[in-house]
């Protein structure tokens, strides 16, 4: 066995992102769009809101649809961020649930 295992890869790259289908919705782009319209109004311009960068921002809500936050919340209720922070963000609501199963019973 161990000689099939030795031409394996020492690592296995993990499969690309792909969006949940509800971030694709001509819905979701309209509000993406009037929320950035909104945002530039109400701030003078569109950054992260964690680290003040500007470049590619992902718009994103602040209670997260899983955790029961609605699909179009109010302007002030959802926060742009950068990818990386973005990913921060999402990991830790992830952990935070993961956490809260094995709390449950459910892990």
């Amino acid at each position: 066995m161990s000689a099939r295992l030795a031409g394996l890869p020492p690592r296995v790259r993990a499969l690309p992102k792909v969006a949940e289908r509800f971030y694709t919705s001509p819905e979701w782009k309209d509000y993406r769009k009037r929320h950035r319209a909104w945002t530039v109004a109400q701030k003078g311009g569109c950054w992260c809101c964690v680290c003040g960068a500007s470049g590619r921002l992902i718009l994103d809500h602040r209670v997260e649809r899983r955790d029961g936050g609605a699909d179009f919340p109010p302007f002030d209720e959802a926060d742009w961020y950068c990818t990386g922070c973005h990913n921060a963000k999402t990991a830790e609501a992830r952990a935070r649930r993961a956490r809260a199963r094995v709390k449950a019973g459910g892990g």
